[in-house]
């Protein structure tokens, strides 16, 4: 039961994380397309981790810095929008699943064009 509880608390955090990172005004974060994928927090909300996806590569690593200066902020605004005994602390990682996934798919994509030239011989 507690299990459903954080469940739904992360997807509470993750939406108003993503409402939230629209406002800031960090041009390191305003200049790209950030996706939240996942949040897990802890049992006792005392941490979150906040996994985060970027559009363009090249800009992860000042972006993901962005964000960890601006975690006070966020942390503040989540804080006013849950109404939780304890506000997380925001941990964030970088997560680089859409990338594989479309790295993994250009392969299979690859993959069909060759079996479809060994059909047409």
């Amino acid at each position: 039961m507690a299990s459903n509880r954080i469940g739904r608390i992360n997807e509470e955090i993750q939406k108003e994380l993503s409402s939230a990172i629209r406002n800031l005004k960090d041009p390191r974060v305003q200049n790209t397309m950030i996706s939240i994928t996942h949040v897990e927090a802890t049992p006792d909300l005392r941490y979150a981790k906040v996994y985060v996806s970027f559009l363009e590569e090249n800009k992860a690593n000042d972006a993901l810095k962005g964000l960890k200066s601006a975690s006070g902020y966020l942390r503040r605004e989540l804080g006013s929008a849950l109404q939780l005994r304890y506000t997380p602390e925001l941990q964030w990682e970088l997560d680089d699943s859409i990338t594989y996934g479309a790295k993994m798919l250009k392969l299979i994509n690859s993959l069909d064009k060759g079996s479809d030239d060994e059909e047409e011989k």
